[in-house]
């Protein structure tokens, strides 16, 4: 229902797994490979991958922290879109990436699940994309010593406060891996 105007296309949007922030992440192999998965299904399917890279002071870019996991490789022709805030959006390319798509509609795995997922999320679906987040290919480490829940509880909030936004025209929800169809979810 996307409120963009002829954007019918979907895409798969791959946000910042890169070693430095997925290595110590909670169920880190599991999320890798549910995310290495609906990449497969998607190029399979011919819907776009994009591909989302953070860097900063303490993941510089060209590190070997800042590269994407040694399990995942975007395709040639996929676009990447380098960022330096949590949300995809801000200060990128990602807007015009999409909008060359004619993306209106976002799957959307990654890390990390309490910082640059839900605000990538929240700045799709404030910008008038559909945002759908896949429950079990998202993940986060463990903050607890800074007064954070545990990363079980981080994703499983996310997940069930993401089933209920609501903006006019637009969707948002979760599904799991599984039950991914990009032409619309099961």
């Amino acid at each position: 229902m996307t409120t963009l105007d002829n954007r019918p296309n979907t895409a798969l949007l791959v946000v910042d797994v890169q070693k430095g922030v997925v290595d110590e992440a909670h169920e880190r192999d599991t999320v890798v490979a549910n995310i290495g998965s609906l990449v497969e299904k998607a190029r399979q399917e011919r819907v776009p991958v994009v591909w989302v890279q953070h860097s900063d002071e303490q993941m510089a870019k060209g590190s070997d922290d800042w590269r994407i996991v040694p399990e995942l490789t975007p395709g040639i022709g996929e676009p990447l879109v380098e960022k330096t805030y949590g949300d995809s959006f801000e200060d990128t390319m990602l807007e015009t990436v999409l909008s060359g798509l004619g993306v209106g509609r976002l799957v959307v795995v990654g890390a990390a699940t309490d910082v640059c997922i839900r605000s990538t999320l929240h700045g799709a679906l404030v910008r008038g994309y559909d945002a759908t987040l896949v429950s079990d290919a998202h993940t986060t480490d463990d903050q607890t010593a800074w007064g954070a829940p545990p990363p079980d509880q981080v994703i499983a909030h996310t997940n069930l406060y993401w089933t209920y936004q609501t903006a006019p025209g637009r969707t948002a929800g979760t599904v799991g891996t599984r039950d991914v169809a990009f032409g619309g979810m099961s």
